[in-house]
């Protein structure tokens, strides 16, 4: 952040007293501007047959790739209403959100994922603007290798491997950076 937002001043770098972290501080007007993590939040909508719905994305990152329908959480909604706004834009979907599933936490790029298992409510969906397609998908059919996100292709492993069992647990994941190759 170079210019304060409330004032157009510029900011600096500072650690202000009995804070821990240096923050943006407006050299003029003194606001202490906190930078937070981002929240991606989205469903795993499954069909009466066990299916899962993914969406091929038309957006980068990642355009062209598989994901679950999910994405940025806006001020003033909840989580689940979160999930339910992504996969009705992505795949304009209508779905019954059951419990919160799966947390990651990606610190290195300030976001925190949330997944929630979820029951699709009928057949009637499309692609979104920000997917190319949207398809529903048996396990032993969903293009592992043409996932977009690590968050996703947990979230899904995860899923399968506890469906198998007829129990499902929630899951909180710290994800570290992939070395590089």
């Amino acid at each position: 952040m170079r210019f304060c937002p409330d004032c157009g001043a510029p900011t600096a770098l500072r650690q202000p007293p009995d804070d821990h972290r240096f923050r943006h501080v407006c050299t003029e007007c003194e606001t202490i501007h906190y930078q937070n993590p981002k929240l991606i939040v989205g469903a795993i909508p499954v069909w009466q047959d066990g299916r899962i719905l993914l969406c091929r994305r038309a957006i980068e990152p990642r355009y062209g790739l598989w994901t679950l329908p999910a994405g940025f959480m806006e001020n003033g909604e909840t989580t689940a209403e979160a999930a339910a706004r992504e996969t009705l834009e992505e795949a304009n979907a209508r779905v019954k959100l059951d419990e919160l599933y799966s947390l990651y936490n990606v610190a290195y790029m300030n976001q925190v994922h949330l997944f929630f298992r979820a029951q699709l409510l009928d057949l009637d969906f499309s692609p979104g603007v920000e997917s190319l397609e949207v398809h529903l998908f048996e396990e032993a059919d969903i293009p592992w290798d043409e996932l977009a996100f690590r968050t996703v292709r947990g979230t899904l492993q995860h899923y399968f491997a506890e469906r198998k069992k007829g129990d499902f647990h929630f899951s909180v994941t710290d994800l570290t950076p992939l070395a590089p190759k």
